[in-house]
């Protein structure tokens, strides 16, 4: 419990820090890795938030060890509010009512979800360790390319010219199936780490798809997630991303890690309802900003134009 906190407090830290880092470098884009990760290497803040995402990293391979993923994903929740406090306090981001009541059903979607998830000491508390290789592979490369396919649309639509500015909810939405892939791979690292003998734990390891999947969703993640935060509003994005990452995590890393669905019929329908409600919110969410009003004409100028 005290490292699922921690990991929340040091991801919310982690993102404001390099939104507002990135607020103050030139625009990057996907387009140029090479020259967005010079950029973001050079800003002392920026460094700072990395390091607190790679500490929240970490903590959070100790809540896969000790925690179901069901737990997990419950207490990762919360950050969604942390999330927001620090980017108004920090950024003087403002969030419109509709927003906020779209947060906070989304809030509400995934603790159903994660309500469902719990069957009691015995079962829900039971902390898986493997899945099958083929069946993470089945379940991670199609949201990888998915992932991929939707931020490359999202990119595409927002060069139209006259097009109104995005709020990035297409752009979390492509992160958090990224992030939501590296948070199973996470759980299939943490399961090696219980091993007995660090040689042959490590070998395991390198045999299986989980230290690949974490370099392409680190690589990728790392490049989209910085061009989308620059661009958008970290308190919509990050809370879009999490969760598409949570639902996802939560539901398919249930299945690939063996824990089944509930046979409580009121369990069941906690789930189904809270992924539909989630799914549904972000269909809903507005895509755009309103467009910023228009400037007040000058007194002189007015006075010229009208008729005599």
């Amino acid at each position: 419990m005290a490292a699922a906190l921690l990991a929340n407090t040091l991801y919310s830290l982690g993102f404001v820090l390099e939104k507002r880092a990135l607020t103050a470098l030139p625009e990057v884009t996907v387009r140029q890795p090479a020259r967005l990760l010079r950029l973001v290497l050079g800003s002392p803040l920026w460094i700072g938030g990395s390091l607190a995402l790679a500490a929240g990293f970490a903590a959070q391979l100790v809540v896969y060890r000790t925690l179901p993923i069901a737990a997990a994903q419950g207490i990762f929740v919360s950050g969604l509010v942390l999330l927001v406090l620090l980017s108004a306090r920090l950024l003087g981001e403002e969030t419109s009512g509709r927003e906020r009541y779209a947060l906070a059903a989304i809030l509400a979607a995934l603790l159903m979800v994660v309500l469902s998830l719990r069957e009691g000491r015995d079962a829900g508390d039971a902390v898986s360790r493997a899945a099958p290789y083929p069946l993470i592979l089945l379940v991670c490369v199609p949201s990888l390319a998915l992932g991929v396919w939707l931020y490359n649309s999202a990119e595409r639509r927002t060069r139209h010219r006259h097009r109104l500015p995005t709020t990035g909810v297409e752009y979390g939405v492509a992160v958090g199936l990224l992030y939501g892939v590296s948070s199973l791979a996470i759980k299939g690292v943490a399961g090696y780490l219980t091993a007995s003998g660090i040689g042959g734990a490590l070998l395991d390891l390198l045999r299986s798809p989980y230290p690949y999947l974490l370099l392409f969703t680190g690589a990728f993640g790392l490049v989209m997630s910085q061009a989308a935060l620059q661009r958008c509003r970290a308190s919509l994005i990050v809370p879009v991303c999490t969760t598409v990452t949570c639902v996802y995590t939560a539901v398919l890393g249930t299945l690939s890690f063996g824990e089944t669905l509930p046979d409580d019929p009121l369990r069941l329908a906690l789930r189904v309802a809270g992924t539909a409600l989630a799914l549904g919110v972000l269909l809903a969410m507005p895509r755009h900003d309103p467009p910023p009003p228009p400037s007040p004409r000058p007194p002189m100028e007015a006075k010229e134009l009208t008729p005599p």
